[in-house]
């Protein structure tokens, strides 16, 4: 606050000695032209019989050069020279008295005509200094002219007068009735121009503060204007486009040459601003041709609203803004809504179903193994005894699924050998009926590696990968290959990173995060929860799970976690 004072104070400064500097130029200037016509008045008045008494050809053109050159020497002195201007303009004004007293002295003294050009340095001295300026001038013009009506008592004037009939005055106190009558007149004048430049300098003052006022006013509405992030377009009665913002630069992708004087329907077809609905939502064709859903509203100016005193109420303004993130937040809303209703039906999936799954289950393995003897006799009944008991297998997995993905366990991290577990995975899926003799893992990793994480959830997501990259290899040339690394970033975090790799069909690029999701699946027996399972568990590891092509021919699951 107190920088910003400062520097408006100096503002303010510069501003009013830039403006004494141009009234002292222009009372120089004006000298110049009182002179001038002086200088004119006398060439045309000279050898006429009029009784006025002018200064002779020799005594004028001395008089002119020596104004001209003091003012020529003093006007080139107030351009070039850093001075104290108010001094300046004093010394300016007891020149012009002086120049003044000069020609009235040869010119009759009391009785010159040129007595009321004393008024030149007393207004302007009142106006370009209006506390000191006009008093002085005053003051001075009162003496000098005094001390020139005191040479005329005593007889004390140019000889050239006497051709001019002129006697001069030999009453006192007529001299000092003239005397009081000039010098209450000088005052006068140099108490009004004081008081009017005084006035002028208020006015000077107000006027530079509320352009100050307005010019940080309209720097403020510009820097508003061109960083709000809501784009903005003025349209104009005939709906062209008549300004822009850079946010709706950045939107559209069109600069604002490209814009302004176009029409809106010419750029951008699908946005309506003659519809009542205020809010609205549509896709927009970028300059690139990429499409991007906006958001706009528009609205027209008050009927009262002008600028420059033109009518603005036929002008809209139309605000643009992107809310592709907005939908993708709304669209993960609805995601987070769907997974809490999965949560519950979980929930009333266990309660309701496990139970009795476990009872067919169990009684369909009794069946099973009573008909294991009379197989030969009775194959059907084994054969729907079986299908039973791997149903509801199905069905128990199923649910399981469900209750590990809708309620996610506490990641209960502690230090483990990453060769032990991965040991553990192979012998389970070994000994699955599942698994091909044809099947080839490929294991590359340190066996003394270690890992900071939930050994149990490891497990299964180790399991779900490898599962998952069998049933896409090819039948009779299934290839995995099972990779692992510790690696440290650039900022000195450790991570183990892990790669489960299958040359299988590969995953395309568009479907890579797609995969990832719930019940999005490619398999007919899959639910679509198994690796957004293992995502998920990923994550509660505070780690990453990414996917890219395989070496292999396949796809490539890379697993980082973090170490502590």
């Amino acid at each position: 606050m107190i920088l910003r004072r400062l520097l408006h104070n100096g503002h303010v400064v510069n501003e009013i000695d830039r403006t004494l500097r141009g009234q002292l130029l222009w009372v120089l200037f004006l000298r110049i032209v009182l002179y001038t016509c002086l200088l004119t008045i006398s060439f045309f008045f000279n050898d006429t019989k009029l009784a006025i008494i002018l200064l002779p050809e020799k005594h004028l053109l001395f008089f002119i050069t020596a104004v001209y050159a003091i003012t020529i020497l003093s006007a080139f002195v107030l351009k070039f020279k850093h001075h104290n201007l108010r001094n300046f303009g004093f010394v300016q004004c007891l020149l012009d008295t002086f120049f003044v007293s000069v020609l009235v002295y040869y010119t009759g003294c009391s009785h010159s005509i040129f007595i009321s050009v004393y008024f030149f340095p007393i207004i302007s001295g009142g106006l370009i200094l209006p506390k000191k300026g006009g008093i002085v001038s005053a003051a001075a013009a009162t003496l000098q002219f005094g001390f020139l009506l005191l040479l005329e008592w005593v007889g004390n004037y140019p000889d050239y007068l006497r051709s001019y009939s002129f006697m001069g005055t030999n009453d006192i106190y007529a001299m000092i009735n003239h005397f009081g009558v000039r010098g209450i007149t000088f005052f006068l004048a140099a108490l009004l121009s004081a008081l009017f430049g005084s006035r002028l300098i208020r006015t000077e003052k107000a006027l530079s503060d509320t352009q100050q006022s307005y010019d940080e006013l309209n720097i403020l509405y510009k820097l508003i204007f061109d960083n709000i992030s809501t784009g903005i377009i003025i349209l104009n009665a005939k709906s062209q486009i008549t300004s822009v913002n850079a946010a709706a630069e950045t939107i559209t992708g069109y600069s604002q040459h490209e814009l302004v004087t176009k029409s809106l329907a010419s750029v951008f077809p699908d946005i309506d601003i003659n519809t009542k609905k205020k809010r609205q939502a549509v896709d927009l064709i970028k300059k690139d041709g990429s499409v991007t859903r906006i958001g706009y509203s528009h609205a027209g100016f008050l009927p009262t609203t002008t600028i420059k005193n033109q009518p603005f109420d036929s002008h809209r303004v139309l605000t643009i803004q992107d809310i592709s993130e907005i939908e993708d937040l709304e669209r993960k809303y609805r995601q987070a809504e769907k997974l809490a209703a999965i949560g519950m039906m979980s929930a009333s999936i266990a309660h309701d179903f496990r139970n009795p799954l476990a009872a067919i289950s169990g009684s369909a393995q009794i069946l099973r193994a009573e008909y294991v003897n009379s197989y030969q006799q009775d194959n059907t009944s084994y054969e729907l005894a079986d299908i039973i008991v791997r149903e509801s297998k199905r069905l128990t997995d199923t649910i399981t699924n469900f209750l590990r993905f809708a309620r996610p366990e506490i990641a209960n991290k502690e230090w483990f050998s990453l060769h032990s577990c991965i040991r553990e995975v192979l012998q389970v899926f070994y000994a699955s009926p599942d698994c091909p003799s044809t099947c080839t893992i490929i294991k590359d990793f340190e066996e003394t590696l270690d890992i900071w994480a939930d050994n149990k959830q490891i497990f299964i997501i180790f399991n779900e990968l490898l599962r998952n990259a069998m049933a896409f290899c090819p039948v009779g040339r299934e290839r995995i290959a099972i990779r692992a690394e510790e690696t440290i970033e650039d900022d000195e975090s450790g991570f183990v990173t892990i790669t489960f790799e299958d040359n299988g069909p590969g995953i395309p690029p568009e479907h890579r995060d797609l995969i990832l999701e719930p019940f999005y699946t490619n398999r007919t027996d899959g639910t679509g929860l198994g690796l957004a399972i293992v995502n998920q568990t990923i994550k509660e590891h505070q780690g990453q799970l990414t996917i890219a092509s395989s070496d292999l021919g396949g796809a490539k699951f890379i697993i980082k976690l973090p170490l502590p």
